[in-house]
């Protein structure tokens, strides 16, 4: 197996990278084992005391025979002075000699005799004592062999332990075709789509943002783009709308749908027999004005078919000829039906005309593998969501009529808050990136019942952030299960804590293009090194890693349930995706300044962990093989196996 470790690892084309999880292959193995010392037990010892108080009582019961010593020791003396003066007889003096000196002599030896009783106790209970310091010692010193076992082996875990990969990537395989992701805040998002996009951009890709959010969650996007080599494009709309060109190759046909769908933004219970009707009424009008129609050109003919305002000021503009209004004015023939297409027309031309700019100022702008397409958050929230729902179907009118990619996800669709647009212009993107093979991500603030019906749909993974409303926790537990046990870093919580909001707004680029300009040429750097230096995440999180060293190691477990799912940190990811072997539930964190880490890598764990127990089993056999059936002499044993230098 391949290094995955991320100074060798590289990004792969053909998964899509969505956080890191947080997971040890090898337990902690706790402190390390005590090492057991000498006591020096008193009891071991002679006590003085107990000598000086043995002595005593020897003395004691020796006293009387002592003071019997010392008088026939004197009668003695007395016998042999009367005997030398001739007062005895020395017949009688040496019989008297005899017996005192005999008894004199019986009483020393019984004192001698309890004397050497006294050292033979005493040296007996040395005896004694060094053999309890002798079993003793014998036993701490294998009691040492055994903790030094103990420890060699704690150490090798230990340094297992210590050197273990801690983060892991979560990817999904490019083979589905969609990735919706649920819930979440607007800096959450920012972290997913940071790690999302850089990930597709420096595997190669190109990639698309349309965001609805409001909220500038690409700028991180942007700033890493631009390090790695790349020259985005940023529209900020509606400012940008007269440099926007999206839509303006389209035929007649499709740019009469599209501008139906916009009209219809801002009416969530239209029928498709409405929206038949405007694409009708719209279809006439682009007939009647000819190819390469402008959006002012169309509200032009609709007021004069709505018989709004003074058709003079349109004629005298040039956005319509007298022809020209003539032919809308006999499109539709008198009668009960007139007033429905005023009417009709009257509400399209009141939607249209916030696109009237659309265009005007095209310019030729050079090639770019980073779009993003943006909602200026002080303009109108209608006008945005016009805005909006016209690049999603333009883009879907694009794809439509682009032919199939060969490589699957190589151009990438985000549309961050697509809540936002309805439900059929959400279901025509979703089917013409997946017959065009092109990657989308969806992200949804609240699970409404138009996302609930689409959520997961098809071959798509969900991924669900911090849910704050009750009823989508619920949902969205539902749909995970709740029997499920995802073990959540303390680091993640941590760091989430520590995150600010997201600060400013997008900056337009397309201001500042040049004409003509060629395609920037791609060269790209360490991603590691571009998102510590480029992006907010890889600021911040290099703060939060010095304060925070002894929590690298901490987790908690829980189980998925409602309330968890409304306190999840910020950037967690909760990602569902079906497999062969069934179906995967991974918590993730989605914060793209994990990979700077050092224990770090782009493997997934489940493929880690297959690799190591395939490791540990070839190390046993290998192990089994030398040291048991072959001969004894073999010399030292073969070097640990590292499966990950495994080729």
């Amino acid at each position: 197996m391949a290094d995955v470790h991320p100074e060798h690892a590289q990004l792969q084309a053909d998964r899509i990278y969505l956080g890191w999880q947080y997971a040890l292959l090898h337990p902690d193995p706790g402190p390390a084992p005590k090492r057991p010392s000498p006591v020096d037990d008193p009891v071991d010892q002679v006590d003085p005391e107990w000598e000086r108080r043995e002595r005593l009582n020897e003395a004691l019961l020796n006293r009387p025979v002592r003071i019997f010593r010392t008088f026939m020791t004197g009668l003695a003396a007395l016998i042999l002075m009367l005997g030398l003066t001739q007062v005895l007889s020395w017949s009688f003096a040496v019989a008297g000699l005899i017996a005192t000196g005999g008894v004199a002599v019986f009483c020393t030896h019984a004192i001698h005799q309890g004397d050497r009783a006294v050292r033979h106790r005493v040296r007996e209970r040395q005896a004694v004592g060094e053999r309890r310091r002798k079993e003793r010692d014998r036993d701490l010193f294998q009691a040492q062999e055994e903790h030094a076992a103990r420890y060699r082996e704690w150490a090798e875990k230990k340094e297992r332990y210590d050197r273990q990969l801690t983060w892991y990537a979560v990817a999904v395989p490019d083979e589905i075709d969609r990735i919706d992701v649920a819930g979440g805040t607007l800096p959450g998002w920012s972290a997913l789509i940071t790690l999302l996009g850089a990930t597709r951009l420096y595997s190669g890709g190109h990639l698309t943002v349309l965001d609805l959010s409001e909220g500038a969650i690409a700028k991180d996007l942007i700033e890493l783009a631009r390090r790695g080599g790349d020259d985005p494009l940023v529209w900020v709309l509606p400012v940008d709308l007269p440099k926007l060109d999206l839509g303006a190759t389209l035929a007649p046909e499709a740019f009469a749908d599209v501008l139906a769908h916009v009209v219809s933004v801002s009416e969530e219970h239209r029928t498709t027999r409405d929206l038949s009707f405007d694409n009708a009424i719209l279809e006439r009008v682009l007939e009647v004005l000819g190819e390469n129609a402008t959006i002012n050109q169309v509200t032009a003919a609709l007021r004069a078919l709505a018989q709004v305002g003074d058709p003079r000021d349109d004629l005298r503009f040039g956005l319509i000829t007298a022809a020209q209004l003539e032919r809308i004015g006999t499109l539709f023939g008198r009668g009960v039906s007139d007033r429905v297409v005023i009417e009709r027309a009257w509400a399209l031309e009141s939607q249209l005309r916030k696109l009237e700019t659309l265009g005007s100022e095209a310019v030729r702008l050079p090639p770019a593998r980073l779009r993003v397409v943006s909602m200026d958050r002080q303009a109108g929230v209608l006008g945005n969501r016009v805005l909006g729902t016209y690049v999603a179907t333009a883009l879907t009118h694009i794809l439509r009529q682009s032919p199939a990619s060969e490589r699957p996800w190589y151009h990438t669709i985000i549309v961050a808050g697509a809540d936002k647009l309805r439900g059929d212009v959400l279901d025509r993107l979703m089917d013409a990136c997946e017959t065009s093979r092109t990657g989308l991500v969806l992200t949804y603030r609240s699970l409404t019942p138009t996302v609930r019906e689409r959520l997961g749909r098809g071959h798509a993974a969900v991924a669900f952030m911090r849910l704050g409303n009750a009823e989508d926790a619920r949902v969205a537990s539902e749909h995970v299960g709740t029997e499920h046990r995802l073990e959540l870093a303390q680091l993640t919580e941590t760091i989430s804590a520590a995150g600010a909001g997201l600060d400013g707004g997008y900056v337009s680029t397309i201001g500042h293009t040049e004409e003509g300009e060629d395609e920037p040429s791609v060269s790209r750097t360490d991603l590691k090194e571009d998102i510590t230096e480029s992006t907010e995440w890889g600021r911040r999180a290099t703060k939060a890693m010095g304060e925070t060293e002894r929590v690298l190691h901490r987790s908690r477990e829980f189980l998925v349930e409602p309330h968890q799912l409304q306190q999840l940190p910020t950037t967690s990811v909760i990602v569902t995706d079906a497999t062969a072997q069934g179906r995967r539930v991974r918590l993730a964190d989605a914060n793209p300044a994990i990979l700077t880490f050092p224990k770090t890598t782009l493997g997934e764990f489940d493929e880690i962990k297959e690799a190591a127990l395939e490791s540990t089993e070839e190390e046993e056999f290998v192990e089994t093989t030398l040291f048991h059936e072959a001969p004894p002499n073999l010399g030292p044993p073969p070097a640990r196996l590292d499966w990950r230098r495994r080729q």
